[in-house]
C-alpha cells in the first residue's frame, strides 16, 4: 500500500529518483540536498541572472567582474536553498496535500522541522560569509532582502498575487549587482529590477498552472487561479513589459547598437513560450518555466554585446 507521502504510479512529482543525488550523495545528506533544491537548479538560475545582468550592465568594460560574478553565483545557490528551506517549513502541511510536492523531504518525513531549521542556519551563515565580501551598501541590501525571503512563502495565503512578491524577492540581485560595482543605486538598476519583477510574474504564473487544481482544493492563492483562462493574455503583457524595462535599463546605461538586436532574440524566446504553452499540461508548464534559463543567457549576452 502506498503511503500519502510516497509517489504512486502516475503521480506528478518534482522529486526525480535516480538523479545525481541518488547516484553520488551519501544517503544521510540526500534529503538536505533536495530541500535546498540542488537537484533542480532552474530556480538558482532565475535568482542569479538579475544579479549577473546588473553586474554586466554596471561594468565599465566589455567584460564583467568575474570575481563578483562568482560571488553572486555562490550566493544564489545558498540563498535559493535557504529560501526553499523556509518555504518548505512554512508550507509543510500544504505540500503534503499537493501531488507535486508531497514527496518533498519535510512532508514525507525525511527531515524534521528542527533539522530543517538547523540546515537553514547553516545556509544563512554561508550566505553571510559571501555577503561580507561586498561594500557596505550591498551588505545592507543583502540583509534587507531577508525580509522578503522570510515573508514570501506566506503570501499565497493572503493574496492572489504571490508571484509579485516572488518577483520582488528573486530580482533583488538587480539592485545588489549594481551597487557591488558602482557603490550606489542608480536608475538603470531600478529599471532592471522592475523588468525582472514582471518577468517573474510571467514565468511563475506558468509554473503555478501545474498546481492550480490542488491549490483551488486546499485554498492556496496564485495568479494562475486569479487570471485563469486569461493567463496567456496577461503573460504576453508581463513579458512585453519585461522587454521594455530591460530595454530602458540598457539605454539608461548607455549600451550600444548590438544591444537591441540581441535583446530582440530574447523577446522572441518569451513569445515562443506563451505561443506554444498549454496551461493544462503540467509537463509543458514545467518545460516552459525552465526555458527561462535561455532567456536569461540571451539578456546577459545582449548586455555584454552592448558594451562592445
Amino acid at each position: 500500500m502506498t503511503s500519502p507521502a510516497s509517489p504512486a504510479p502516475g503521480d506528478f512529482t518534482d522529486i526525480r529518483r535516480g538523479d545525481w543525488i541518488d547516484r553520488f550523495a551519501p544517503a544521510a545528506v540526500r534529503p538536505y540536498l533536495r530541500l535546498a533544491r540542488l537537484d533542480r537548479p532552474i530556480g538558482t538560475w532565475l535568482l542569479l541572472f538579475p544579479g549577473w545582468w546588473s553586474i554586466a550592465l554596471a561594468g565599465s568594460g566589455p567584460l564583467p567582474d568575474l570575481w563578483l560574478m562568482a560571488l553572486f553565483a555562490i550566493g544564489a545557490v545558498v540563498m535559493r536553498g535557504a529560501g526553499c528551506t523556509v518555504n518548505d517549513i512554512l508550507d509543510r502541511d500544504f505540500d503534503a496535500m499537493v501531488e507535486r510536492t508531497r514527496t518533498r523531504p519535510i512532508p514525507s518525513g525525511q527531515v524534521s522541522v528542527k533539522q530543517a531549521l538547523a540546515f537553514l542556519v547553516f545556509q544563512l551563515l554561508i550566505g553571510l560569509a559571501v555577503l561580507v565580501q561586498f561594500n557596505l551598501l550591498t551588505i545592507g541590501l543583502g540583509v534587507l532582502s531577508l525580509v522578503l525571503v522570510f515573508t514570501y512563502p506566506l503570501m499565497k495565503r493572503i493574496t492572489w498575487w504571490p508571484q509579485a512578491f516572488l518577483g520582488l524577492t528573486f530580482n533583488w540581485g538587480a539592485l545588489m549587482g549594481w551597487t557591488a560595482v558602482r557603490g550606489e543605486l542608480e536608475w538603470p538598476a531600478l529599471a532592471l529590477y522592475a523588468a525582472g519583477i514582471v518577468w517573474t510574474l510571467g514565468y511563475d504564473t506558468i509554473y503555478a498552472h501545474q498546481d492550480k487544481e490542488d491549490d483551488a482544493r486546499i485554498g492556496v492563492k496564485s495568479t494562475a487561479l486569479r487570471l485563469g483562462d486569461q493567463s496567456k493574455i496577461w503573460i504576453y503583457g508581463f513579458y512585453t513589459l519585461t522587454f521594455v524595462g530591460i530595454g530602458i535599463a540598457g539605454r539608461l546605461a548607455g549600451l550600444g547598437g548590438l544591444f537591441l538586436p540581441l535583446l530582440s532574440l530574447a523577446a522572441l524566446q518569451l513569445s515562443w513560450q506563451v505561443a506554444t504553452w498549454n496551461p493544462d499540461d503540467q509537463t509543458d508548464c514545467l518545460t516552459k518555466f525552465k526555458s527561462n534559463r535561455w532567456f536569461g543567457w540571451l539578456v546577459l549576452a545582449a548586455f555584454l554585446a552592448g558594451k562592445i
